[in-house]
């Protein structure tokens, strides 16, 4: 099973980017993801600077995969998805079915993001023969809904021409509007944002009113409030899932890519129970409710 890195879904400032990737140059992970798939006003890197990292990460022995948009609101940033999916030197992530439509036509392959409804076979199977080559699933399914769909006869057939992988760390991206909620938690419109996102670097906390962290503002993304980790359930996975997905976070990432490392290199006879943090949580995975904490 592969280890892999996604997007940075957060805004962070270009020296702080910059100092991220050279770390996870150095670490363990096996692919990593480049590209902004949140808001298109976040500028510190541009496409040029992504795929300048996407040069320097192949040269580090990494498998590049270059990540799209999961929002398009105007013709400007349908533009720069074309010129992204355009070129031929890494697979894109497909964010949203235009950036399908764009790669299909070239028949280029590509990877599907978790954006993009896939939940049975038979979508399953029309991706497959539009090129997708990489599916990263859904975050709110679970183990037994996807051996399900895999198990399907129509699905089985086409299951050898691409890769699974599962979000196995990271807030959860539960939904995306054409509104920017970090800027109206500020009282600022979304056209005169002034980049509020670069205040919160791990997105903005919404609690309830006893207190409970249920949600993470990050601009017009809206993410689970509790980390979803997969760390524990890792076994479960052998033979069904061929890549386990980290999301950055603005600390302790380096070292929770080295407990993933570790955890699925370890043998039967090594494998330990992680105790986690009291906020993480994977109910998704087990079929329940994602706020929910389950100990195998």
């Amino acid at each position: 099973m592969k280890l892999t890195v996604g997007p940075v879904a957060y805004y962070w400032p270009r020296a702080e980017m910059n100092a991220f990737y050279r770390d996870i140059a150095d670490s363990e992970v096996d692919r990593v993801y480049l590209g902004e798939t949140v808001c298109s006003k976040r500028s510190e890197l541009n496409a040029a600077d992504y795929l300048t990292l996407a040069q320097e990460f192949r040269e580090a022995g990494k498998e590049v995969v270059l990540s799209t948009l999961t929002l398009l609101e105007a013709p400007g940033e349908l533009k720069a998805l074309r010129r992204f999916c355009e070129q031929r030197e890494f697979l894109v992530e497909a964010n949203d079915m235009a950036a399908v439509q764009f790669l299909s036509e070239q028949r280029l392959p590509f990877v599907v993001g978790s954006a993009i409804n896939c939940y049975n076979p038979s979508t399953f199977v029309q991706l497959v023969n539009l090129g997708m080559v990489g599916w990263n699933i859904p975050v709110e399914l679970s183990r037994d809904w996807l051996a399900a769909l895999l198990a399907d006869p129509v699905a089985r057939a086409k299951r050898k021409e691409t890769w699974v992988e599962v979000l196995g760390f990271g807030y959860l991206p539960l939904a995306y509007s054409a509104r920017c909620f970090t800027a109206r938690s500020v009282d600022r419109s979304k056209d005169d944002c002034r980049l509020v996102c670069l205040n919160y670097p791990g997105g903005r906390k919404v609690r309830s009113q006893d207190g409970s962290e249920v949600f993470t503002l990050n601009g017009i993304q809206t993410q689970s409030g509790q980390r979803y980790n997969l760390i524990n359930d890792l076994a479960g996975m052998h033979g069904l899932v061929d890549a386990i997905r980290l999301c950055p976070e603005p600390d302790q990432t380096l070292n929770w890519i080295t407990a993933f490392h570790d955890a699925l290199n370890a043998s039967p006879s090594e494998t330990q129970y992680r105790r986690l943090p009291e906020t993480d949580v994977n109910g998704y995975w087990h079929k329940l409710e994602g706020m929910r904490h389950v100990n195998e």
